[in-house]
């Protein structure tokens, strides 16, 4: 398959897994994110809380932007992952260390757009979290008091910009390494080799995994997804509290990666690296499902071909 045929499925297949598990992410973001006072107490919890405070479309605050950019960003995961395969297959096949090394290669390329874009979706989650966390912890605010604007990001970016540069967009960017290139590395050789199941050609990422029937692609990536999120949870911790900006009353700030370990080891136990572990595999799960499933069926093969 060409390398634009594969980045526009990977564009589509992202579209299309976002939309469907997005609120889960919202509730991942902001359960990880409780320190202090708890507004939740878990998944459904938040998701009727939001509903009931924000509306239906609350629970896709900040959709905007992942839809935007993770077109960009799962296709270069899953294109560079097949480049990688193929450069180091060697006579149709390719070793364990090899299929290891794709995904880390992978997962490093993504970050160039992985962390702006989760940047500017955490700040965009989290704002409900924070609002419903005044109304518990203070007084209602007296009938003059105009309520505070909604972040957008375009206003986020511009004021990164304005007082950080780009840099700005992309604090957290080590921890957002960290997290992605593990996570690749368990993904990419469980979801190949689940995939290969039942046929008699173990290979490469070639023909073997090209002719896997859509069903088969799609619980292949549902349960490597669902287990290389459950393992990299901790590290996703890590980065969802280094890249919220504004926090609640009573919760920690962070100097790095080492400290911001520390002090949750220290001060919620180490229960808390785990926070929105359920979250994360009902989001990664169906994700990488339907992302594998939709870049299985070659639907940038059809779109090329129309251009022809």
């Amino acid at each position: 398959m060409a390398l634009p045929a594969k980045l526009i499925d990977g564009g589509v297949a992202g579209l299309v897994g976002v939309t469907c598990v997005f609120p889960i992410d919202l509730a991942k973001t902001r359960l990880q994110n409780q320190q202090g006072t708890k507004v939740y107490s878990g998944l459904l919890d938040c998701l009727v809380k939001t509903i009931r405070a924000e509306g239906y479309l609350g629970m896709y605050r900040g959709a905007a932007v992942n839809l935007i950019l993770v077109t960009p960003e799962k296709a270069i995961k899953l294109a560079a992952n097949d480049v990688f395969r193929q450069k180091l297959s060697k006579g149709g096949r390719l070793p364990l260390w090899a299929e290891i090394l794709a995904g880390c290669g992978a997962g490093t390329c993504q970050v160039v757009v992985t962390t702006p874009m989760e940047m500017l979706k955490i700040q965009l989650q989290d704002a409900g979290r924070l609002a419903a966390q005044r109304t518990v912890s203070a007084p209602a605010p007296p009938l003059t008091e105009p309520p505070s604007p909604r972040p957008s990001a375009t206003g986020i970016t511009l004021e990164l910009l304005r007082t950080r540069g780009l840099i700005g967009l992309y604090r957290g960017a080590g921890a957002t390494l960290l997290r992605d290139v593990p996570f690749s590395m368990i993904y990419f050789p469980l979801f190949a080799k689940l995939n290969t199941l039942g046929r008699r050609e173990q290979g490469c990422h070639g023909d073997t995994q090209e002719r896997a029937p859509f069903v088969q692609s799609f619980m292949a990536g549902c349960a490597a997804g669902s287990v290389a999120a459950v393992a990299v949870t901790p590290l996703d911790v890590i980065k969802t509290r280094l890249q919220t900006l504004k926090k609640g009353v009573g919760e920690d700030s962070y100097r790095g990666l080492a400290d911001c370990a520390r002090r949750i080891w220290s001060r919620e136990g180490p229960s808390a690296f785990l926070k929105g572990a359920t979250c994360r595999a009902l989001v990664i799960a169906p994700l990488f499902g339907i992302a594998q499933g939709v870049y299985f069926l070659g639907a940038g093969e059809q779109v090329l071909a129309v251009f022809r």
